[in-house]
């Protein structure tokens, strides 16, 4: 039973560490040497007019959780409908309770105009 914990434990360093050694490497081994043009803002090779931070739409960040949040739902409903005469009355009571959960979601994204492309 140990072995199952120590590799677990083995895993989460590792899972810890090799982002923090792939994000310290480029600072220790990348040459720094800033410029005043290098710093400059352009576009394409071409310097920009106008503002150069435009901000973007927040519905389309929006939708894209929203198709996440239902994609994720599909996940947990395929296990279930596969097992769904093992589990009796109590897992349909439970899966009803998270399809509410989620249909109350998908409500307040669409009044909250989430849904709406343009």
């Amino acid at each position: 039973m140990s072995n199952n914990f120590a590799a677990v434990g083995i895993l989460l360093i590792f899972a810890i560490a090799l982002p923090v050694i792939m994000m310290l490497m480029p600072k220790i081994l990348a040459p720094n040497k800033p410029h005043k043009e290098k710093l400059t803002t352009y576009e394409c090779g071409n310097e920009t007019i106008g503002r150069t931070w435009i901000g973007f739409k927040s519905n389309y960040f929006l939708y894209a959780l929203v198709f996440t949040a239902f994609d994720v739902e599909t996940v947990f409903l395929y296990p279930w409908a596969l097992t769904f005469r093992k589990l009796g009355t109590f897992a349909f009571v439970e899966m009803f309770i998270f399809i509410v959960i989620l249909l109350v979601g998908f409500w307040y994204a669409w009044k909250e105009g989430a849904l709406e492309w343009m």
